[in-house]
């Protein structure tokens, strides 16, 4: 079928034009913290140099795009027309005289909402599943690296016993599809996602031991708060049905956890012998203070800096983690709209379309290139520190 097409200038307009809610929250959001960088601490001082901008730019660029992907998305990402199979960019769809402006992919469906949807994908599941892992290790390495001994001996040798596995070994025998007929992602889950649950219930408890009042407040919230998403997680069974995870995605999100939180535990455990020798960690002995509460209060704010750079470089990797697993046909759903998979697809019709594999491959390069330098710059400013 012949169709009618939009000029390159047409296109790469519309594409600027359909991003306008993403570009009213990145002016204001840049520019308030732009005129208000002195009063935000580490933020506001990632606008000092030109890598901190961009860095903040690209990651709030792809964090806006999520947020308002069904605004910026003209097409449902599933949604397929027969007519448009292969569409080149440009393309305008009969029926609604809508174009698609980076064309249909081999399923006749539109490649620029799918990679606008792709967005929510990435940024749901690499963020969390990063923050769990630093939980865990965070967790596990405050008291190897405090206590040392034996309590360091075997959580060292465990955490090297997981880092002695391949990577991309260690996720295909904890992504394929057999595994989740099997209870151990569940098991692994309901392990994993104890460990946010028992740190911010240590943390008020070393805290507001001495004031039982905010203590009991404190705990409850975060029992309350965390049994909430506990069950909804491990066991599907939100009462609100708010939140919820499909078994695939359990799958990846427990292999990301399992895998990430060896190296986190390793870093932790480093800046804890590096810190606990310095003169106020002694100082809080002295006053009497419990090995948590130093831990915890003392020991754990002042290695803060590389732990966010490392969360920053570890989500980055995550990303391309879940590209490669969608890449192989080992992450999501075969219609799902994310990165990996949408490559993947492409990648079977290179020779004689090419335009389908550009979208979701400078998407993730350029999301990954964001990290790299927000990393950059709070490396820079931490050093400064």
């Amino acid at each position: 079928m012949q169709h009618e097409y939009l000029s390159a200038f047409q296109v790469l307009l519309g594409v600027l034009v359909r991003f306008w809610p993403v570009w009213l929250a990145l002016a204001v959001v840049l520019g308030t913290s732009f005129a208000f960088r002195a009063r935000l601490g580490l933020y506001g001082q990632l606008f000092d140099t030109y890598v901190g901008i961009a860095g903040v730019t690209i990651c709030l660029f792809w964090l806006f795009t999520a947020m308002f992907a069904s605004t910026v998305a003209p097409f449902n990402p599933l949604a397929q027309v027969l007519v448009m199979k292969d569409a080149l960019p440009g393309a305008i769809e009969p029926e609604s005289g809508q174009a698609f402006l980076f064309g249909g992919d081999r399923l006749a469906r539109d490649i620029f909402s799918r990679m606008v949807y792709g967005s929510q994908i990435v940024l749901v599941i690499a963020p969390a599943a990063t923050m769990f892992a630093l939980m865990v290790g965070i967790t596990l390495g405050l008291p190897a690296g405090y206590y040392g001994g034996r309590v360091d001996t075997i959580l060292s040798f465990l955490a090297n016993l997981v880092l002695a596995f391949p990577v991309i070994l260690l996720f295909y025998l904890l992504v394929t599809p057999g595994i989740m007929d099997t209870p151990i992602p569940y098991t692994m889950a309901g392990v994993f996602f104890l460990f946010p649950i028992i740190f911010f219930c240590t943390l008020f408890y070393t805290r507001y031991k001495h004031r039982p009042q905010a203590l009991a407040i404190q705990i409850g919230l975060t029992l309350l708060i965390g049994g909430w998403i506990y069950l909804g997680l491990v066991f599907n069974a939100d009462p609100l049905g708010i939140i919820a995870i499909r078994p695939n995605e359990l799958n990846i999100f427990v292999a990301v956890v399992f895998a990430s939180s060896p190296g986190v535990f390793r870093i932790v455990r480093g800046l804890v012998m590096d810190i606990k020798t310095r003169d106020y960690v002694a100082a809080a002995q002295t006053r009497g203070e419990s090995p948590w509460y130093i831990m915890l209060w003392e020991v754990l704010p002042n290695a803060r800096g590389p732990l966010i750079v490392d969360a920053c470089l570890r989500i980055g990797y995550t990303t391309i983690l879940l590209g490669t697993l969608g890449y192989f046909g080992l992450g999501l759903a075969p219609e799902s709209p994310d990165w990996g998979t949408a490559i993947k697809e492409a990648s079977r019709l290179l020779r004689s379309h090419i335009h389908p594999a550009l979208p979701p491959t400078i998407a993730l390069m350029s999301f990954v290139l964001g990290l790299n330098l927000l990393a950059d710059a709070l490396r820079e400013q931490s050093l400064k520190g």
